[in-house]
């Protein structure tokens, strides 16, 4: 039994507009992107944007130095596609460097053996080469519209004034301080003598703001050289010195051989609706392979029901079985060919994207590069650090990411979203596909309706709210846990999305997300 109040309930108003809108995890970074398109800027304009404001006020999540997913349809033309800028390991990355201490699991986010000290989830060995920079320089090179340091300009003013510092970060932070202490440059940024930030009173106004003014001019040299000095310029030698003064083993040539690439994304046919999964080393594949085995399984009625769920459990499960076990980059053409954030755009012309972008875990490698101003990923950890499987550590490799931004459409409508929440990704935009597609749901009534999570190694969550047949059913498949809907933390994924029907737009987030809006063009 827990703590919190039986009786609240907390709902976010979705509103239909004639213009664009822009649904973030922040709404700081929502307004910039919404700004760009009532500039007239396209929906890839909006992202680009959006992804570096959001690395500023939301820097723990994502930034410049992560990596991660777009999924994108350009109305115009009716088609969709992925770019890819996922993490790499470094070629220099030498496996024994990640001794193994059998018969204790690793504490973060998947079920590995634990490695000594923790070397692939924290500190400078556990930083992998990041794309971010090289995913929006390409999603721009192939359909922006504005100016590339336009763009980043927003991000480059809210970096100067710094991130607000209220109740809800300060959560967050204190939630890391131990690791955040373990870093010099990283206590300087975030912590106030050791501890989390001193921020107002409970019952007053937050004042303090984050020092992101290193942030700020590293993007400031970003927007005046462009993405290839974050590459093989300024930004690339800075970013090494840093990771490898650290321990790290990052280096120019990892930076100079990095590319982004875009790709077809899966495309199927689900009951009456077409879905777009991510192409690629994402949850894509087993958010196609979760969706056949539902299809087969049930058949859709009014609302959902104890069959639906349990049809969407037991997809999961099977999904989930077979990711782990050949999952990865395998130097061939590959089965699936944290937090992060996730934020969907759509424009007045009906162009949509989500894009997906990670740091990993929340505040990544909890280290801090000092010449940059910036929180490293810890892309290493998406590795399983005992060899001889497709997903395990090693040199140059691709990570096998659980991002899954999508697009669909059924009828007259069409949608895009994605997630955050590390591996409880896929069960939350399987769960919304199922929720639109086969029960007729629109946005707002999707993103409010209880959802459930079969990401772990064993058994189903499941949101309080559902009727004791639901639980019966998931019983069925295995053990079953009930949970809340809370701030923090997030039993289930932190959704994002936008739609589309007879050419009015409207978006949604995550209901408990404090920060998370959509805003439309009119707003700003």
């Amino acid at each position: 039994m827990t703590n919190f109040s039986r009786t609240q309930r907390i709902r976010k108003d979705v509103v239909w507009t004639d213009g664009g809108v822009v649904a973030c995890q922040h709404r700081k970074a929502a307004e910039v992107g919404a700004a760009v398109l009532a500039s007239g800027g396209d929906a890839m304009d909006a992202a680009v944007a959006t992804s570096f404001a959001v690395g500023v006020v939301e820097p723990w999540m994502s930034g410049p130095m992560g990596g991660g997913m777009t999924t994108l349809w350009r109305a115009g033309e009716a088609r969709a596609e992925t770019i890819e800028f996922g993490m790499r390991s470094p070629a220099g990355l030498d496996v024994a460097d990640y001794p193994l201490e059998p018969g204790r699991q690793a504490a973060d986010l998947f079920p590995w053996t634990r490695v000594q000290d923790d070397r692939n989830i924290l500190g400078a060995t556990s930083v992998a080469v990041p794309g971010t920079v090289a995913g929006m320089a390409l999603a721009h090179e192939r359909y922006g519209t504005k100016d590339w340091a336009d763009l980043l300009a927003p991000a480059v003013a809210l970096a100067e004034e710094g991130m607000q510092l209220d109740w809800y970060s300060s959560l967050l932070i204190a939630s890391a301080a131990r690791q955040l202490a373990q870093d010099p440059d990283a206590a300087a940024m975030f912590l106030a003598d050791g501890q989390w930030p001193d921020i107002a009173g409970w019952t007053t106004a937050a004042t303090a703001r984050l020092d992101q003014r290193t942030h700020a001019a590293t993007l400031r040299r970003l927007a005046d050289h462009g993405a290839q000095d974050f590459y093989d310029g300024a930004i690339a030698g800075m970013l090494v010195e840093d990771v490898r003064a650290k321990g790290g083993c990052l280096s120019l040539d990892d930076l100079r051989a990095y590319r982004a690439q875009a790709a077809m994304p899966r495309t199927i046919h689900y009951r009456n609706a077409v879905i777009h999964a991510p192409s690629g080393l994402s949850a894509g594949s087993e958010l196609v392979k979760t969706l056949q085995q539902m299809e087969a399984a049930f058949l859709p009625g009014e609302a959902p029901t104890a069959a639906s769920y349990g049809a969407l459990a037991s997809g999961l499960g099977a999904a989930y079985r077979d990711r782990l076990a050949h999952g990865g980059d395998t130097g061939e053409s590959p089965r699936a060919p944290a937090c992060t954030t996730s934020f969907s755009v759509v424009d007045r012309r009906g162009n949509m994207v989500n894009v997906t972008q990670t740091l990993l875990s929340m505040f990544g490698s909890h280290v801090v590069s000092p010449q940059t101003g910036m929180l490293l990923n810890n892309g290493i950890m998406w590795f399983d650090p005992e060899p001889g499987k497709p997903n395990s550590l090693a040199p140059g490799k691709r990570c096998l990411m659980n991002v899954c931004p999508t697009v669909g459409q059924v009828g007259d409508r069409m949608f895009a979203i994605g997630a955050s929440g590390g591996r409880k990704i896929l069960p939350a935009v399987a769960n919304l596909v199922s929720f639109m597609v086969d029960f007729g749901m629109d946005l707002e009534a999707a993103f409010h309706t209880p959802r459930i999570d079969a990401s772990g190694a064993t058994g189903t969550v499941m949101d309080e709210d559902l009727p004791p047949d639901v639980a019966e059913a998931l019983a069925s498949l295995g053990p079953v846990a009930t949970a809340k809907r809370t701030v923090h933390p997030y039993a289930f994924a932190v959704p994002a999305g936008v739609m589309r029907e007879a050419g009015r737009n409207c978006g949604a987030t995550e209901i408990m997300s404090p920060w998370g809006d959509a805003v439309h063009e009119g707003e700003v």
